[in-house]
Parts: structure tokens; sequence; C-alpha cells
């Protein structure tokens, strides 16, 4: 019997995860990506210890061959003439190792990405690049897909992998204007200060107005980003070629940040601009034969650092899903089908909802404008980080997800 075709839009971060375990578990898996193979993507990623979790099932991936720096505390500042002080500082990513068996990692995305699709290839996973789906016809025991330069293919069932601009959202479920949040962020990687050298640090540096993070992904190059309220700005996530946009942020007023942020904007060797855009929740991700899964299903605005992570504990499930209810990896029915992706999303859905709310919380009270309202924040975050194991106990529903104990896939 021939093995049962499955295709992945969208070869990002989820779509060469997802593939390797299925491909794993006894399916062909064809992947299809709207760009070329060495494009640059965004700056970087943070994968915590849940997401690390589900990369560690894949024989042969190691947290510490991924290109990136562990991170090993953690920092809050205000950086304002109303209060230029130290709010907080923790060395609750140390602990999580200890509480959750992981570290939060700083991730070069362009290298990372670049790793789980090489090792997607090596266990047979086949990658087409430059193929933008145009629409998908589902028949009834497949899905054909019609791609932009006249390709087309067929498979039993098609998983949408392709990020927050999802062709294969908007192929069955109609696209949607996105809902600009008001927030731009500015993002850049540097050099790092010689005297921030070996310290291992994420620091949220609190301004008037903006706020700016700030984290090495390895022991030389530190990212940052800044956010700030404006005008609207196209969520593409890809490094500026924009020499003149470059400039101007370089010599305005954002350039010049105190602490772990002195120097890091005027010394930046590249930079991307993007605005930062809600998208209406779906209250399902399925219809027939296809399925949504991480940015194309739940996307988020980047404040908790979870989107990645969150992609991974959305691959766990549907794996564990279709392992328990088509063991063989036969073709499957649209019944069947409907089974696993309904309880799919009924585990996934409510969490990711949760956290999309939870990240949009975060940003509009990071970013504030008055003093009265700065320091309001400030005194906030001083009681929220005043006790390391009381935010290990908040932390702790996202962080020791998707399984605890033996892996059910």
């Amino acid at each position: 019997m021939s093995e049962t075709k499955v295709i992945i839009v969208g070869c990002g971060i989820a779509g060469p995860v997802l593939a390797t375990f299925l491909k794993l578990k006894g399916y062909n898996v064809v992947v299809y990506e709207r760009f070329k193979s060495d494009r640059e993507s965004g700056s970087r990623l943070l994968l915590q210890p849940n997401g690390l979790r589900v990369l560690s099932l894949i024989s042969g991936l190691d947290a510490d061959q991924i290109p990136g720096q562990y991170i090993e505390r953690m920092c809050f500042r205000s950086w304002m003439p109303e209060e230029n002080a130290t709010l907080a500082e923790s060395d609750v990513p140390a602990k999580a190792k200890l509480r959750f068996g992981y570290q939060m990692k700083a991730v070069e995305r362009t290298g990372f990405r670049r790793l789980i699709a090489q090792i997607a290839r090596d266990h047979g996973v086949e990658i087409h690049w430059e193929h933008t789906l145009v629409s998908l016809e589902q028949g009834v025991d497949e899905v054909t897909l019609n791609f932009e330069n006249g390709h087309t293919d067929t498979a039993s069932f098609v998983i949408g992998c392709d990020g927050i601009h999802s062709n294969t959202r908007g192929s069955i479920f109609g696209h949607e204007k996105p809902d600009f949040t008001g927030f731009i962020q500015t993002a850049g990687e540097s050099l790092t200060p010689n005297a921030y050298l070996g310290k291992y640090t994420l620091t949220n540096i609190y301004s008037n107005g903006a706020a700016m993070v700030v984290y090495p992904v390895n022991p030389t190059t530190t990212a940052w980003a800044v956010t700030q309220r404006g005008d609207e700005a196209k969520d593409t996530w890809r490094f500026a070629v924009d020499q003149q946009m470059q400039e101007d942020f370089k010599n305005g007023p954002l350039a010049d940040w105190g602490f772990e942020g002195e120097g890091l904007v005027k010394s930046a060797k590249k930079m991307v601009k993007y605005g930062l855009y809600d998208r209406p929740e779906l209250k399902s991700w399925h219809k027939g034969r296809v399925v949504l899964l991480g940015d194309a299903a739940h996307p988020t605005t980047p404040h908790l650092g979870q989107g990645a992570n969150q992609a991974f504990e959305d691959i766990y499930h549907l794996v564990r899903l279709l392992v328990r209810h088509n063991p063989t990896a036969s073709s499957p029915s649209t019944e069947l089908l409907s089974t696993i992706f309904s309880e799919y999303e009924s585990i996934r859905l409510p969490k990711a909802a949760a956290l999309v709310q939870g990240a949009k919380k975060m940003g509009e009270s990071r970013i504030v404008g008055g003093v009265e309202m700065c320091l309001a924040r400030n005194m906030t975050v001083r009681k929220n980080w005043e006790d390391d194991e009381n935010v290990l106990n908040t932390m702790s529903p996202s962080l020791s997800g998707p399984f605890e104990g033996e892996s059910e896939i």
C-alpha cells in the first residue's frame, strides 16, 4: 500500500517540524513554501521550555545545536527622566530549567529555520520553494492545490502552516482585513557592547510611550526591538533594505537608550520595521480535509514570546491525535479527519486564544504614555517580579505543556 500523502503549506518554523514528525509516523509529506530557500527572515525568536520539550522528541535534534544563546537572567529597567532605575532582577530563566526541564533560548530565526528544514529533508521530506498557494479544491478523498506558478498537486489532506499571511486560511475561510493594533516595532541586531559580554540577560527597558527588549542571540551579538505607538507599517517581518529608514531611526528620538540598550540602535548591523496586527479569532481551524496550525490559526503579537512555542504545542497534539485515531497512517476518511481536527481544536483553541489575549494585554501594559501612567506601570512591574517562585507558578500553565512525563508520540 502506498503512503498517505500529506501536503504542508509553509516552510517557516512550524512546517518543517511538523513534516518531520509526520514522516516519522509513516506519511508521505510534501512541503510548499512561497519564499526562496535562502531568504533572511525576522531577526530572532524565543524558544521556551514548552517549545523545546516538543523539539526534543525529534531524534538527532538537541537544544544545544540550535543556533542561539541560553538566557540566564531577566532584568527590568525604567529609562525616563522621572525614574531612571532598575525595577527588578530575576533568575527565573535559570530556575525554569530546574522546574520545567528546559531553559529559555534566544534563537537566530534564519539559522534555526535552515536547521529544521535540513532535518526534514534528511528524514525524506520533499520541500518545494517559491510556490505560492492561490486556491484549493476539496474532493471526497483528496485536496487539490493550485499555485501561482501554474503547478498543481493533490494530497489526502492539507495542513496550513503558512503564518500570519496564510493563503490556506484565506482559501477555506475567506481573506480577512487585519486590524492594526496601533503598535509598530523596529528591531535589529548589534554587536554586544564590551560591558555586557558574557552576561546572558533578557532586559526590558521601559520609557514614556515606548519599550525596548534586549537579549543576546550568541556570545557576541545582541538582538533588540523597540515597540512604540505609531502609524501603520506593513507586517513583513523581513529585514529592511530601506537605508533611509534605518538612518532615520538611528538618528531619531528612540535611538538613545540607557542600560543594556546603550549604543545598540546606532550600531545596528541590520534592522527591520513592521506593524503589529490582530486577525479575527477563528471559532474553528478546519474545513473538510484542511486544517490550520500555528500563526495561520492563531496569530499573536510577540509580547509574550510564545508564538513559535504555541505552534509546537499545536504540532504535538495534532500528531498525537493522528497517531491515536489513524495508527497505520492510512488514507483517512473526511469523517475521521473531522474527528481528529475537532479534538485538536478542543484542546488547543482555548489555550491559544487566552495567550493571544495575554500578549495583547502585555503590550498595552508595557507601552503607556504620560508620566503618571509610566510610574504606575513601573510599580506593577516591581510587584509582579518581587518573588521568583510566584512568577514561575504563574508561568507554569504555559511552560509545563504540552505534556508531562512520557510523550504520546
